[in-house]
């Protein structure tokens, strides 16, 4: 079990620092107008997505059903629920992130950095209220 949450960890930690990062990347790509820079922006963010993200996504969702299985008395607590409502909500805002590679891929992209900017703060605030709930575990 210990094994298992060890690396629940760690694959929560690669996550969010995509989750992060891809985000800042899409600040900066907004901002690009020359067309080598857009170029470069799509692999970084391409490698990103499907090298890191998508695998510790996929990963921490395991270890923590996993985690569930052998303690299932989790899954009656309120800071349990909360905390899948907002890993549900990361998932989303995961899929998110990936719709808007697609738009920048293709050329598509109608949205200003100042707007991924405000776009880069939300896992930042799941991130909080998770690490609060499985700490404190006030429900």
């Amino acid at each position: 079990m210990l094994w298992i949450k060890a690396f629940h960890i760690v694959f929560v930690i690669t996550w969010f620092a995509g989750l992060f990062y891809l985000p800042r990347l899409f600040v900066y790509h907004a901002m690009s107008t020359d067309q080598a820079s857009q170029e470069r922006f799509k692999i970084m963010e391409r490698k990103l997505f499907r090298g890191i993200m998508t695998p510790s996504a996929v990963l921490a969702l395991l270890s923590g059903i996993a985690i569930l299985h052998f303690v299932p008395g989790f899954l009656h607590t309120g800071w349990m629920a909360l905390k899948l409502v907002l890993v549900g909500l990361l998932i989303f805002y995961h899929v998110w992130c990936g719709v808007i590679l697609k738009a920048f891929r293709e050329d598509r992209n109608t949205r200003s950095h100042v707007w991924y900017r405000w776009f880069n703060e939300a896992p930042v605030l799941a991130l909080v209220a998770i690490v609060v709930l499985v700490v404190v575990k006030p429900l």
